[in-house]
């Protein structure tokens, strides 16, 4: 039923067998109402049961829905279109979607609130197929879509290469019905098209929007985010700050997801500064990002902060800490948070859950400890049976520790088929401790799976550089070429007053490049003197040594790392992020310049932090 029809049901002045219904329903005495209905009999009218289930609605009651139903059955009162979509809307609030159908199946007529309220049920409960099908019966039905129903029924578009190529034709239909402007439609397309990974054409839906509300402005925010975008997201969310945006706490956690990918410290805490400048309520879902953000941009005190303060928590909660303890080689904390959480007993442990825990392990160097927790979920001691995920932590544990033959082995007596990315957690344990006889059986077999995907190639051409099989790397390289298959470049940054500084191996682009490119020069005498010796063998080409010595000073984390020693105060940490694995002697560098410069330096790099305090590194050398 339409507000409109509402307001003039309100300003109706109740037949006088109405009148004591009208009264009861006002009074919250439903029982007593129902009492009365039964009593009015075959007198009943439309404002009287309109008035009793508007109540049954509002309260969710549903055998005393179904006593209204009943009702009108049983007098044989047909309902008018209104009440019948009334009933819908009570069975949908009931979460009785057969007997909404049901409802719906049996109308003469119907408009569109009627398929309207039933497609959004549908697509709010994840039932995003039946929202789809019934799309089209009400185009057949020659019921003209509003703009409810376009955004109600593009929220089911968001799954699968079917859903998004049905929304793409009822964008058509949008357009041609001209609703792309309406910002509910406007908001629920570039969701879609965010969702399904399209970023571009979600901007696109976004810029022509003639207006922005928080829902549309979160969405793109929220699309950039969630596809890795950070840079776009954090510039997008200034734009609109400027703009004048008013944001919401879902606004916020988005732009804390990017702040983490970005590791972004400083404007992560004036982030946070904001939040509670604003006096947002403590949602759960905000502090999870906060957890989250200050756990990835190496604050994990703050995060535990956060963590502990937290009036209500959520397993995603415990999941964000486990995770963050886990990815900076933490294990013991990851065992004693753990536990604590069983021995509260308050939150259920999920899958995700024991993925942080094996990952602790894992990075911990705790394997032993690892293989327990995994063997007591595999006899059902906790209620959750292993997933290909935790047998792919338990491959990853073990070729860390360089058990890679018992991996191998594992491997093959898996319940599931193995999946790249197992293969690919044994292969770098293969380049790591230099099993060549299984990392070329691993490597072929990656490179049938996943053709097109660079990182199998160059690990493998690596493991063959390491043992000095040169004939075989240019093998593989010519077979990237063969394949036009490209490395993803290495590049590190570092946050400076809240802006970005990023570099390339041997980059010549940063304004600042001949005085980083001196004091690598500089930091490389100095440590030499210290006992520095640099690992060759981190230097994959058939060159000679003071060509790869060249190449290593080269290394965009060494250029990031000199960068924030030039640029900051004595004293201050420095803190660099990488999009790829931190090779050995530039973790070996840092150390050494943490102990002979007396600097605090973090390096975070795709897998893990690395927290280095004088020449100590929490990785313990084990990663």
């Amino acid at each position: 039923m339409s507000n409109q029809f509402a307001r003039q049901l309100s300003l109706t002045s109740f037949p006088p067998n109405s009148q004591n219904l009208n009264s009861l329903c006002s009074n919250g005495q439903l029982r007593e109402a129902l009492v009365e209905m039964a009593v009015q009999g075959l007198e009943m009218k439309f404002e009287g049961y309109y008035m009793l289930l508007n109540e049954c609605v509002n309260r969710r009651a549903f055998r005393e829905g179904q006593r209204v139903h009943a009702h009108m059955t049983k007098t044989c009162y047909l309902p008018p279109m209104h009440l019948r979509t009334r009933l819908i809307v009570f069975y949908n609030n009931c979460e009785c979607l057969n007997d909404a159908q049901r409802v719906l199946d049996e109308m003469p007529v119907r408009n569109v609130v009627s398929w309207t309220a039933m497609i959004s049920a549908y697509s709010k409960r994840g039932y995003a197929s039946e929202a789809l099908n019934l799309f089209p019966q009400m185009l057949r039905s020659g019921t003209e879509p509003n703009e409810f129903t376009f955004a109600t029924v593009l929220t089911s578009c968001t799954g699968g290469a079917w859903g998004f190529d049905l929304g793409r034709q009822i964008h058509s239909l949008i357009i041609k019905t001209n609703f792309e402007s309406h910002i509910f439609v406007g908001s629920s397309l570039l969701d879609m098209y965010a969702k399904a990974g399209r970023i571009y054409e979600a901007r696109g839906v976004f810029d022509c929007l003639p207006e922005r509300d928080v829902v549309s402005c979160t969405a793109i925010i929220s699309g950039y985010a969630q596809l890795g975008l950070d840079e776009e997201a954090l510039e997008l969310f200034r734009q609109l700050q400027r703009e004048g945006m008013t944001s919401n706490y879902v606004t916020y956690a988005s732009v804390l997801t990017a702040l983490s990918g970005l590791a972004a410290l400083d404007l992560g805490r004036q982030v946070h500064n904001h939040v509670l400048r604003c006096e947002l309520h403590s949602y759960v879902v905000l502090q999870n990002s906060l957890i989250d953000m200050y756990s990835k941009c190496g604050n994990l005190s703050y995060s535990r902060r956060i963590f502990d303060s937290m009036p209500e928590r959520t397993v995603i909660s415990w999941n964000a800490m486990l995770v963050g303890y886990s990815k900076h080689g933490m294990g013991k904390e990851v065992v004693k948070l753990f536990k604590l959480m069983k021995e509260e007993n308050k939150v259920k442990p999920d899958s995700v859950t024991f993925l942080a825990v094996l990952s602790g392990c894992s990075h911990g160097g705790m394997e032993d400890r690892g293989l327990e927790y995994f063997y007591e979920m595999a006899e059902g001691a906790n209620g959750i049976e292993p997933e290909l995920e935790h047998y792919g932590c338990v491959v990853d544990l073990l070729g860390r520790a360089g058990r890679v033959e018992e991996a191998f082995e594992f491997i093959k007596k898996m319940r599931f088929e193995p999946t790249a990315a197992i293969w690919g957690s044994l292969l770098g344990a293969c380049r790591v401790h230099s099993n060549v006889e299984i990392g070329e059986f691993v490597g072929f077999r990656l490179l049938q799976i996943e053709p097109e995907n660079a990182g199998n190639y160059v690990i493998l051409s690596n493991l063959y550089a390491s043992a000095g099989r040169w004939e075989d790397v240019r093998n593989v390289r010519e077979l990237m070429v063969e394949k036009a298959v490209i490395k993803e470049p290495g590049r590190s940054w570092i946050e400076l007053d809240q802006i970005l500084h990023t570099f390339h191996a041997s980059d010549r682009s940063h304004p600042r490049r001949e005085e980083v490119s001196a004091k690598v020069k500089e930091l490389s005498v100095k440590l030499k003197e210290a006992g520095y010796v640099p690992d060759l063998g981190c230097v994959l080409y058939d060159v000679d040594e003071e060509q790869k010595e060249k190449v290593l000073l080269g290394h965009s984390e060494k250029m990031a790392l000199a960068f924030g020693l030039i640029a900051t105060p004595e004293g201050v940490p420095v803190r660099v992020i990488k999009n790829l694995r931190i090779c050995v002697d530039c973790h070996n560098f840092a150390k050494l310049v943490s102990k002979i410069y007396g600097r605090e330096v973090s390096l975070r790099d795709k897998n893990r932090f690395h927290h280095i305090v004088g020449g100590t590194c929490s990785c313990g050398d084990y990663w």
